[in-house]
């Protein structure tokens, strides 16, 4: 069994409506997942808002879809700020950082670049979606969510969706029942990006990503 700890973390960000609007980090949320007396399970948890600083006024779809009001960001710190007590929190020991899909990694990557963030703590990520689908055969393109996962394996969803804290809980109690049949890789980030096409179906128990042919974005070293 693996004897390292597993970040599993969550963004929110700004909704965006119109062509050329800017999606920003609004809210990071992470759940701590370790081995205690071999078994699995959640023993930390962290949340924080982000100030947005493109545009800080957040529109009223972002508040509609997430429940995170202007006034939650105007008193949270910028994302360099909230990184650094991200990774203060995450420890100095090896880690495996995972999320749901590959959009919060593109995200946060994108916006550590663009703030000029380091980004030499994004490693040996893993894809919690993809693995899921490892483990059930399921259609290469096709990737379940979040909502039908949790379905799927019989575990209560617990919070609020679209709330980084909540769905990053959930997704770890997804790691936690499945943790010996996953399979986590040591990875660091590419300093080019590879984009390769992916076609994404929608149907009653997938849902269709939003960044599609994104899955690949980063290669995995062997």
């Amino acid at each position: 069994m693996l004897e390292l700890t597993i970040i599993v973390y969550d963004l929110e960000m700004t909704v965006r409506r119109k062509k050329g609007q800017i999606a920003e980090i609004i809210e990071i949320g992470a759940a701590k997942v370790g081995l205690v007396d071999d078994v699995p399970q959640i023993i930390e948890t962290f949340q924080s808002f982000v100030k947005p600083v493109i545009v800080s006024q957040l529109t009223p779809d972002t508040t509609a879809f997430t429940g995170i009001t202007q006034d939650d960001v105007n008193g949270a710190g910028t994302l360099s700020q909230v990184i650094r007590d991200y990774t203060e929190w995450m420890g100095s020991e090896e880690y495996f950082l995972c999320a749901w899909g590959p959009d919060d990694q593109r995200q946060l990557v994108q916006e550590c670049r663009q703030h000029q963030i380091s980004t030499d703590w994004i490693v040996n990520h893993n894809n919690l979606q993809k693995m899921l689908s490892k483990v059930y055969k399921l259609e290469k393109h096709q990737q379940m969510g979040l909502k039908p996962a949790l379905e799927m394996l019989e575990i209560q969803f617990s919070g609020s969706h679209h709330r980084a804290m909540d769905d990053a809980i959930n997704t770890a109690q997804i790691l936690v029942k499945l943790f010996d049949q996953f399979q986590f890789k040591r990875n660091k980030l590419s300093d080019e990006t590879k984009v390769e096409s992916e076609v994404v179906y929608k149907t009653d128990h997938y849902e269709n990503l939003p960044f599609a042919g994104l899955a690949n974005l980063f290669p995995e070293s062997k």
